[in-house]
């Protein structure tokens, strides 16, 4: 019978950033892609918070395919079923890995803004159950939360940030089950919780991004 093993091995992730990490920064944000982007191409999307104050890492999942067969462009992914808790740990120590990395570069009391797209709001979450790492506000953008995770024991820590979820009226795989889902649950799980809609599909539009940002 085969038998199954694990190793932990160094690899090579990559991420892309907008701005620069240093004293006179103001804003921080870590945005993660949904599945099948790339972080390349995501962060444009953040390009209109790009005033010399701001500086917006976006990593890169760690997993690849190709879209639509061999034939398609590659792109990343976060996580599958497969060893999924070996992958949600990975990525854990990636992101506080590159949180450690550029929070340091900056003042005391800069603005950490965590954005997590799709499949990136599970990515994020996942990530600060883990790890638990400072922040200002959450936005779950377009995503639900992990309904594996019990948020409750850490409702002291979540009282003292801002949970916002965005998301457009017309995304084809936010039905009405799962928005009520989402809001019920989180009713139930966090102390505060807000929502924002916007007149779209499945996508972070610039200017609703940079309104979103504005009011923070």
């Amino acid at each position: 019978m085969p038998t199954h093993h694990k190793i932990s091995i160094p690899r090579t992730a990559h991420y892309y950033t907008l701005g620069e990490a240093g004293r006179n920064t103001r804003r921080f944000w870590i945005a993660c892609h949904g599945y099948g982007q790339l972080a390349s191409t995501f962060i444009r999307r953040f390009d209109g918070l790009d005033d010399g104050e701001t500086f917006v890492l976006a990593p890169e999942g760690l997993s690849y395919f190709y879209w639509g067969g061999y034939t398609g462009d590659p792109v990343a992914s976060w996580m599958t079923r497969q060893h999924r808790l070996d992958e949600i740990h990975d990525y854990a120590n990636y992101l506080q890995t590159l949180y450690d990395l550029f929070r340091r570069k900056m003042p005391e009391d800069v603005q950490v803004n965590l954005l997590g797209f799709s499949q990136g709001v599970a990515t994020q979450v996942r990530w600060i159950m883990e790890k638990f790492p400072e922040f200002d506000n959450l936005l779950l953008w377009a995503g639900l939360m992990p309904e594996d995770l019990d948020y409750r024991p850490h409702r002291d820590f979540f009282a003292k940030r801002k949970v916002k979820f965005v998301y457009g009226t017309k995304d084809p795989f936010l039905t009405v089950e799962r928005l009520n889902w989402q809001r019920q649950f989180a009713a139930e799980q966090l102390p505060v919780f807000d929502e924002e809609k916007f007149e779209g599909v499945h996508e972070v539009p610039r200017d609703v991004l940079v309104r979103v940002a504005a009011s923070l």
